[in-house]
């Protein structure tokens, strides 16, 4: 193909142990912080070339509101990782921006090879709408969730899906909260949150019935517990000494880094024999005991393990640990 320029040639660079990515060209939709800035730095660790998209810059502050973590900030933890690092402003409520960054991969590599949607952001109206029936819920609150949490995954998966069956093999990662089992016998909360954490399992359930014919595969993962930057500050705590919050609440402890759901991408993004897990949906704590991984201090935390087991029992938290 005439016109990619030299960064192609990235692809052509062997892989080795420590960086089985090197050369992989992924997007990672919605990667200012929590679940997506730590998978698209894990890619980065495994030697990939990462887009990162979001509406957080140095110069701009999305509805969030949390000014201190940026798109750019996550493409230079990629590079310092050991991978490529790109900061892409988007929205990915607007097909016009998602076309501008589908065009510009294109462009600049020639290929996708992995799709992260962990486009979500809603965190902020979460407080208006859990412990509410639907009608009490303020529609506008209820409506923008579905737009953050399904049409955003929509429009970037439609927009972003031809270029990555160009070449068989592609892996589309859906993010979301809750696997298909455990979410399949559970109301989640109300109605809007219910569908918009639903939602991704059934694309990916979908999706990977039309991208096996290409040679892709689609999986949905959730992490547990996550220590995202937004869980932290309400807890008063940091990564780094999260564990206070256990004297207040116990279960905390079976809670996981960002980074734990990170490495579970980028196992599934090494595994040559991942199309075992098209159309399905898993959790970043079963693909930890499938493929050796840990969190950032050793342990292999099983949150959901340890929900269900306590809603027949008391279990302990250092089994699910």
């Amino acid at each position: 193909m005439s016109g990619i320029p030299a960064t192609l040639s990235r692809m052509e660079t062997k892989t080795t142990p420590n960086q089985p990515l090197r050369g992989r060209i992924c997007l990672v939709a919605g990667a200012t912080r929590g679940a997506g800035r730590a998978i698209a730095v894990q890619l980065g660790t495994a030697g990939a070339t990462v887009y990162v998209t979001g509406r957080t810059t140095r110069e701009k502050v999305s509805e969030v509101g949390r000014a201190t973590e940026t798109i750019e900030e996550t493409a230079e933890l990629v590079t310092a990782a050991g991978g490529e690092g790109v900061a892409v402003p988007t929205d990915h409520l607007d097909p016009a921006q998602v076309e501008a960054l589908v065009a510009r991969i294109d462009r600049e590599r020639g290929r996708l090879d992995v799709l992260v949607d962990d486009v979500w952001g809603g965190e902020h109206l979460i407080g208006g709408v859990f412990g509410k029936k639907t009608w009490e819920i303020d529609l506008a609150d209820g409506l923008r969730m579905l737009e953050l949490g399904v049409r955003t995954h929509a429009i970037t998966t439609r927009l972003a899906a031809p270029l990555l069956i160009r070449h068989p093999g592609a892996l589309l990662v859906e993010v979301t909260d809750g696997t298909a089992a455990y979410n399949g016998t559970r109301f989640r909360e109300n109605v809007f949150y219910d569908l918009a954490k639903n939602a991704p399992i059934r694309m990916a359930f979908g999706l990977g019935k039309e991208l096996a014919e290409h040679g892709g595969t689609a999986v949905c993962v959730t992490p547990g517990w996550l220590r995202s930057e937004q869980m932290l500050a309400g807890f008063g705590v940091t990564e780094e000494n999260w564990r206070d919050a256990t004297a207040e609440v116990p279960d905390f402890a079976v809670s996981e880094s960002p980074a734990f759901l990170g490495r579970a991408v980028a196992a599934l993004a090494a595994d040559p024999d991942r199309a075992r897990w098209n159309g399905l949906s898993t959790s970043s704590g079963e693909l930890a005991k499938e493929y050796g991984f840990t969190d950032t201090d050793g342990s292999r935390p099983d949150a959901f393990g340890f929900i269900i087991a306590g809603e027949t029992g008391t279990p302990k938290v250092d089994d699910y640990r």
